[in-house]
């Protein structure tokens, strides 16, 4: 679905020139909230700002960033309980006046302030407080709509403020999906060499080795990926702070989203409340490189090392679900041409779900 049908965005016009945004400042470590008055000062940010956190994590962090931004700036708050058209708006009625914007929390209310820094032409900063997904540094939003999620451009981050300690706290799952969304890289960037070689879809071999260099990276150190360890934490977000820019670079999804994705949200509409996003994509990373005739087992090894799902079964879904969501794959954003686009029928759906649990 695209973004014309939902109508969030404000139409931008016409442009024939590239754009590559990317975060000026990134700041990772331990304790770092106390940095962020000196970020917004270097970036010229300005006075007065809207801070969007979730219910939960305006209490685990984005109360401590608010009272750190209230020494220096006018600060008000807005809290997404979700994501949705109506909460978008409201959250942008919330930002009449502010200078900028503070997203602080996960995946959805990143996005949020991601969508409403775009559509009012402000700048935000990114506050993660899980390194559940790349959306953390993206110029990509993922936002719930009849019948599935619609990717839409967005702002890309103006700065990216991550504290180790914050994001090894939380559940170790998050992390693990985190790990599994870079590690998609690998066949979203074979999807895209093959559109290139199907369909003659421009791709950007800047964009390419960037993000295939990230996914390498994360599976040669996956033994090294611990359950609430800060030098894990800090390891994870720089990977998806590259698939961030990899994206930027592409001006397009493609680096970092191919079949995996498509079959990630098949199964979010299928199965909804399951598997995390990250978590999904794995489980479509295995399989898709098994088509492109890759080392399935390797990308298999590496997601059990860090403590992923590899198997329907391992998020509570069944494996007649599961082949549903690689059958309907290909009717999520047909215009991206990806390999599950390549003929799959049931019988093959089905062996591949199987080959899933093969040792």
């Amino acid at each position: 679905m695209s973004a014309d049908a939902i109508k969030l965005l404000k139409e931008k016009g016409f442009d024939k020139s590239l754009w590559m945004q990317f975060p000026r400042d990134v700041v990772i470590g331990h304790d770092v909230y106390g940095q962020i008055p000196a970020v917004c000062a270097d970036l010229k940010l300005g006075s007065s700002a809207l801070l969007i956190s979730g219910k939960d994590t305006m209490g685990l962090a984005g109360e401590r960033v608010r009272a750190i931004l209230a020494a220096h700036n006018t600060v008000t708050s807005f809290v997404a309980g979700t994501i949705s058209p109506t909460i978008i708006k409201d959250a942008e009625s919330a930002a009449q006046g502010a200078d900028f914007l503070v997203g602080v929390g996960g995946g959805r209310v990143i996005d949020t302030a991601k969508i409403v820094s775009y559509n009012l032409d402000i700048p935000f900063i990114s506050i993660p407080t899980a390194a559940s997904h790349d959306g953390i540094a993206s110029a990509r939003a993922s936002v719930p709509v009849e019948g599935g999620h619609s990717s839409l451009e967005a702002q890309p981050p103006m700065a990216i403020v991550a504290d180790t300690g914050v994001i090894a706290s939380a559940p170790h799952r998050l992390l693990a999906a985190g790990c599994a969304d870079v590690i998609s890289n690998y066949t979203a960037i074979l999807d895209w060499e093959l559109a290139h070689r199907v369909k003659g879809e421009p791709v950007s071999e800047y964009a390419i080795a960037l993000s295939k260099m990230t996914a390498e990276i994360l599976v040669k150190n996956a033994a090294d990926i611990k359950p609430h360890d800060e030098q894990s934490a800090r390891f994870v977000i720089k990977a998806l702070v590259s698939s961030g820019v990899a994206m930027s670079i592409a001006g397009s999804s493609r680096p970092a989203s191919g079949g995996e994705h498509k079959f990630s949200h098949v199964l979010d509409k299928l199965a909804p409340g399951k598997a995390l996003h990250g978590e999904s994509c794995g489980i479509g990373t295995i399989i898709s490189m098994y088509l492109h005739g890759g080392d399935w087992r390797g990308i298999r090894s590496s997601l059990k090392m860090i403590g992923a799902p590899t198997t329907p079964a391992d998020v509570g879904i069944d494996d007649a679900t599961a082949v549903e969501a690689l059958l309907m794959a290909k009717t999520i954003r047909p215009e991206r041409f990806t390999i599950f686009d390549m003929g799959l029928t049931r019988d093959s759906a089905v062996n591949l779900v199987a080959m899933l649990y093969k040792e």
